[in-house]
């Protein structure tokens, strides 16, 4: 009877220990508590083919009255360029798809854009708007030269990117 007790204790203990964090890891991602860490300035200076300087952090904008309050990551290149990345993790897909769908009318006209997130658009200076899940992020490129469609190229990729990691 006790060795039947042992065995089945151990049986738990073998399902506690492998299969239980397998279901945490199927739940989604941890959102990090510095949103910069998202976007090193590595895949930055990578994807845009210059050296960028790990970003500078700040509190973004509120944009609505029951709006969260997001974060703004600035990375400064060669000459004057700047990128800057600015995301807000709202209380729910919901609330996060009625803000975007609200704010796309500000920017207008927009292009829509598909890839690996739920919604995005370039807006009219050439910004890129995406949604995913709850997560909202607006990605912006200073100059953007005289190749917008590069500057857009570039800002997809980016943007791929982060949804990766989200």
């Amino acid at each position: 009877m006790s060795h039947l007790r042992t065995s089945s204790l151990r049986v738990v203990c073998f399902v506690a220990f492998t299969a239980l964090p397998g279901l945490v890891l199927l739940e989604g991602k941890d959102f990090p508590a510095n949103a910069c860490t998202l976007l090193p300035a590595s895949e930055v200076s990578k994807v845009l083919n210059q050296a960028f300087e790990s970003p500078s952090r700040a509190w973004a904008p509120v944009v609505a009255p029951s709006a969260v309050k997001g974060t703004d990551c600035k990375y400064q290149g060669p000459g004057g360029s700047e990128l800057l990345f600015r995301i807000y993790v709202e209380t729910s897909v919901t609330v996060a798809k009625d803000m975007f769908t609200k704010l796309s009318t500000r920017f207008g006209p927009n292009k829509a854009l598909e890839g690996a997130w739920d919604e995005a658009y370039f807006d009219s200076r050439h910004a890129l708007h995406v949604r995913k899940g709850k997560e909202r992020y607006f990605l912006r490129l200073k100059p953007v030269g005289s190749d917008v469609e590069q500057t857009e190229r570039h800002l997809r990729d980016i943007a791929t990117w982060v949804a990766g990691q989200l």
